[in-house]
């Protein structure tokens, strides 16, 4: 390298080229004609026009900074690096003589004092070895991608021709389905008719039932009412009984008494019939009438049993913990005495009736064979039903599948139903592609939902790059959660890394063999050094 006043006089040795290049210091060759030393040089944006030996003279002219590629001078000015042996590159140009080595080459340092160490060559050979494992893994990815294509090509096939038989399977379980309803409602009639006549039986034998106990319980009032024993019930014996009143207004009179027997003074047992019709819902038999009804108590069992003893004379620090324990409990038992609800009446009396009764007695052996085959029927039509929402599940599952964007090859396609962990100091992350990312606590806890998947949202040339993921579990106070894959080449398909660049917003690296190019169809190896 030669200086020469304001320029560098360059040589480029590259196999059996050579050549010399002479141009301003901090100018790349790109730009290199707009820097002739012989004419007045333009400022890059035209602002103004200067003598050429103002170039680099330690003073900004132009307002773009272009005449000082290789000063400090402009604020806004760019010094070029050549770094023969790595990348070239750019710098600000506030950062020339600095006293810091920016470029590998050391050129922004010349006049700065500073001992700067060329370290391009050695950078170039890291930079090269890492490319060539990229490029061995992306041939490496790329192999396994032309098997993934393959098999999803065949996978696809297949899953076609499985919907053509689950949708066969389909048509023939509907058929099956109409029959088996057909079969089971034929049986149902019948099973319905027989059970109907059966439980018409039961109600009819229970009503005689029902009208024998009336007509014994008839018999026993009378005698309870005929007082004198004389054969007959007088309106003076109905008297005694004032729950008969018929305006219960504790006024029960012998007008009152008289009108309940039919406007006579007496009647025998075969009258008595059309009397018992009308006192026998409100008649209280005389032996029963001292028994209280469930939930009310005499006077004698809610007199307070603390009454009894002597406890208050003590100090409460005197009386032993045991009694405190049995009051707790008696108040207890009072309280659920207190809360006690009775059924409604028309319960009771349906229970009482069931009681007295008995329960409907078991069908026939006639009406049992029939609810035994109209039952069969039902599960064989049940189970053919359940077969047949299994087969419609399976039918939209597989066309949504086979409909699904996996890529342009369907390269994308083995990850489906598939799920990958990575596990941090925290959480273990889990990413379940076109389904849904989520975050789950490491040492237990609920799990996350990170978004569900939305679509492939990279850009226009390589949309299959990223992944969108949506509508996750809201923040608080925040927005849902929504989390962005982005896909890189790989070898192995593996969750490399996870973060949250901005809040509720998460960002997971994720290699796959899937995303690899073809090695051949793209530039690869060392990158073009365009300038130097």
């Amino acid at each position: 390298m030669v200086m020469f006043g304001h320029f560098v006089l360059l040589v480029l040795i590259g196999g059996a080229m050579s050549a010399e290049v002479q141009r301003p210091r901090g100018v790349p060759l790109s730009k290199r004609q707009f820097y002739e030393e012989d004419k007045p040089f333009t400022c890059l944006d035209g602002s103004r026009t200067i003598p050429f030996d103002r170039v680099n003279d330690d003073y900004c002219d132009c307002l773009d900074g272009s005449d000082e590629p290789g000063t400090a001078a402009c604020p806004n000015g760019n010094f070029h690096c050549t770094n023969a042996g790595f990348r070239p590159g750019f710098i600000p140009s506030s950062r020339v003589n600095d006293g810091i080595c920016d470029c590998c080459d050391t050129t922004d340092e010349y006049n700065s004092g500073v001992d700067c160490q060329n370290t391009c060559r050695e950078l170039g050979r890291k930079e090269k070895e890492e490319l060539q494992k990229m490029a061995e893994i992306a041939k490496e990815g790329f192999m396994f991608k032309k098997q993934l294509i393959h098999e999803a090509k065949q996978g696809l096939e297949d899953k076609k021709s499985k919907l053509g038989d689950v949708q066969n399977s389909k048509k023939d379980l509907e058929a099956k389905v109409e029959a088996l309803r057909t079969v089971k409602e034929t049986a149902e009639q019948p099973e319905k008719e027989a059970k109907e006549r059966h439980l018409k039986a039961w109600e009819e034998q229970k009503a005689v039932i029902r009208m024998e106990k009336d007509k014994a319980r008839m018999a026993d009032v009378f005698l309870e009412l005929d007082d004198d024993d004389d054969g007959f019930v007088s309106f003076t014996e109905l008297q005694s009984h004032s729950e008969l009143d018929p305006d219960s207004d504790a006024s029960f009179t012998e007008a009152e008494a008289q009108g309940l027997l039919g406007g006579v003074d007496k009647v025998d047992t075969v009258a008595f019939e059309t009397v018992w019709n009308n006192i026998k819902e409100k008649y209280a038999s005389e032996s029963t009438a001292d028994v209280p009804p469930p939930g009310e108590t005499t006077q004698e069992e809610t007199r307070d049993p603390s009454s009894d003893n002597d406890s208050e004379n003590y100090p409460d620090e005197d009386i032993p913990e045991e009694d405190d324990d049995e009051d707790m409990d008696e108040d207890d038992e009072d309280m659920d005495e207190g809360d006690y609800k009775p059924p409604s009446t028309s319960q009771t009396d349906d229970k009482k009736d069931d009681d007295e009764e008995g329960t409907m007695p078991p069908y026939d052996q006639e009406t049992q064979t029939l609810i035994d085959a109209a039952q069969k029927a039902r599960d064989e039509f049940n189970e053919a039903e359940k077969a047949l929402r299994e087969v419609e599940d399976q039918i939209r599952n597989l066309e949504k599948e086979i409909s699904f964007d996996f890529g342009p090859s369907s390269e994308f396609a083995y990850l489906y139903s598939q799920c990958y962990e990575l596990t941090t100091g925290e959480y273990v992350y889990r990413l379940c592609p076109f389904n849904k990312v989520s975050q789950k606590p490491k040492f237990g806890g609920s799990e996350t939902n990170l978004g569900t998947w939305g679509k492939w949202a990279g850009p226009e040339d390589n949309i299959y790059s990223v992944m969108k993921y949506e509508h996750g579990t809201g923040c608080w106070q925040g927005p849902n959660r929504s989390t962005t894959v982005k896909l890189t080449c790989g070898k192995e398909t593996v969750v490399t890394s996870t973060s949250e660049p901005s809040r509720c917003e998460y960002l997971m690296e994720f290699t796959s063999p899937a995303i690899c190019q073809d090695p051949s169809s793209s530039d690869s190896g060392h990158p073009d050094h365009e300038e130097l």
